[in-house]
């Protein structure tokens, strides 16, 4: 049963499909999953700095990953932040509909987001810089430069396999897990 995205039953049954596979998954977490974003999501909600940092920035931050079927990254990507002064309401796969709807929608390629995940960019220079394409008032995201800089050193945080570094053959097991979200989520909409 698909789920409709905006409904309490897609909130309540993706809680516990990221609760459910953090009981039973491991790190490191491939990039995007469940419990990738179940850990990331944590570590947001319980940091003092983030929440010093971010008070007053009111509104969603989406990180638009544009496909990359090289790595097997197949459709866009869009992963909501939830962010209201200071509290991580949610983090959040969300389909396109969603994504494109945030207050900030913050695009680039895998391999640009890999660098802000690791540390390599920054991510508010890489939007001043045009390496990152912005949707949204660029000048309430430098304000909070600080609170966005933290944002991705909690990202680092976590124990993470990028899909570039797996194998072919890891790519293609994983697909099918990948068709089922999507499917069962609505994130193809």
């Amino acid at each position: 049963m698909a789920y409709a995205y905006g409904t309490r039953e897609w909130e309540e049954a993706f809680d516990k499909l990221v609760r459910d596979l953090m009981d039973v998954e491991r790190p490191p977490y491939i990039m995007g999953t469940p419990g990738w974003i179940g850990t990331y999501q944590k570590l947001v909600r319980e940091d003092e700095t983030y929440r010093q940092l971010a008070k007053g920035w009111e509104g969603s931050v989406v990180i638009h990953i544009l496909p990359e079927p090289a790595v097997g990254l197949e459709d866009d990507m869009y992963l909501m932040l939830d962010l209201w002064n200071g509290e991580c309401r949610s983090v959040r796969l969300v389909p396109k509909s969603a994504g494109e709807g945030g207050d900030y929608v913050l695009t680039a390629d895998y391999h640009r987001w890999k660098q802000v995940m690791t540390g390599e960019l920054d991510a508010t220079k890489g939007m001043i810089q045009g390496k990152i394409k912005l949707k949204g008032n660029l000048p309430t995201i430098v304000r909070y430069a600080k609170a966005a800089t933290r944002l991705t050193e909690l990202v680092g945080m976590v124990d993470t396999v990028f899909l570039d570094e797996m194998s072919p053959e890891e790519v293609e097991a994983f697909k099918p897990w990948v068709d089922f979200v999507r499917e069962e989520f609505s994130l193809s909409a």
